[in-house]
């Protein structure tokens, strides 16, 4: 058996990121909660966040986000034959966002599909692009992660207001004459599967922050270590660690634990808050943005949440 158009390799051509213009500052929380600025900085590290109003949609994010991406690739819609929407927030199940997202983006035909591994999404869905890719399935991909975790979250509760957010990331995956987006590392805990969880239909997302801050500063450091080695990278190679971005201390001790002394580190929450899915490519997004990054250094990417899902992987910055 054949498979046809089938590369070597695949690489992240370009990312692109979309934030919603609602800011809500930790002093605007403390009008309706028990709670104020130095609570939260010392506890998540955040400031601020960004919060769609009810006018605006998860698709319609993820339409800004890939957008972006697939303009700054140099490539055509019609050159766009899968969609992959990395997400946990949709309002309703059925129809799934890829194929809305592709539809208004003038993606025509496309495989279209969504992945819900909650914060780990955009690294599962990214992994699941780059096989794509080299398997011949596809020869180019969108790839989204988006959220709207403002309709999900209890706005009286200070355990998850003052973390969740709303916004998109993007990247689009070609073929690449050798490998530009390393192997991954995947798994789960499900044996903690209820320490972020939304019971029913019409109930807030609730989370054991002590268990998931426990679980991932001393799990996840070796998973990190282990998608170097699989990419046949030294850690102080790097020229950048992109966590998913839940809560800044985990970010730092895991960034200690990694052994990357010249790696700029993604601290996007501090400003963005904690926006599931899209956390890793809109921080990394906003890094190139900024001129943190060069292009053709190597980016250790870690996503990790509510499963407890996990993933990792090493890729040139585009």
């Amino acid at each position: 058996m054949r498979i046809p158009d089938a590369a070597p390799g695949a690489r992240i051509l370009a990312l692109g990121h979309y934030q919603p213009a609602g800011i809500v500052t930790n002093d605007d929380l403390a009008k309706t909660m028990d709670t104020n600025d130095e609570w939260i900085q010392s506890r998540v590290g955040i400031k601020e966040r960004r919060v769609a109003g009810p006018e605006e949609s998860l698709e319609d994010m993820a339409t800004q986000a890939g957008g972006k991406a697939l303009a700054a690739s140099g490539l055509s819609a019609d050159e766009i034959d899968l969609v992959i929407v990395a997400t946990c927030t949709l309002e309703t199940q059925i129809p799934n966002a890829a194929a809305i997202v592709a539809h208004r983006l003038g993606i025509h035909s496309p495989g279209a599909f969504d992945v819900n591994a909650a914060c780990a999404g955009f690294c599962y869905a990214l992994a699941t692009a780059s096989a794509a890719v080299r398997g011949g399935a596809a020869r180019n991909v969108l790839v989204i992660g988006a959220e709207k975790l403002s309709q999900w979250v209890d706005w009286t509760d200070r355990s998850t207001a003052v973390i969740f957010a709303d916004g998109a990331g993007a990247a689009v995956v070609g073929p690449s004459d050798v490998p530009r987006i390393g192997p991954v590392v995947w798994g789960s805990s499900g044996d903690k599967s209820d320490a972020i969880i939304i019971d029913e239909r019409d109930t807030f997302l609730r989370q054991e922050g002590q268990t998931v801050f426990r679980w991932a500063t001393t799990t996840l450091h070796p998973v990190a270590k282990e998608a170097c080695e699989r990419a046949g990278v030294d850690p102080a190679d790097l020229s950048a660690f992109v966590p998913h971005q839940a809560n800044l201390r985990i970010i730092e001790a895991i960034a200690r634990k990694i052994g990357a002394p010249d790696a700029a580190i993604a601290r996007d929450i501090v400003t963005a808050g904690n926006t599931s899915a899209a956390s890793v490519p809109m921080a990394l997004s906003r890094m190139i943005e900024r001129g943190e990054v060069r292009s053709g250094g190597l980016a250790l990417l870690l996503g990790f949440g509510a499963g407890l899902t996990y993933a990792g992987q090493v890729i040139e910055i585009p």
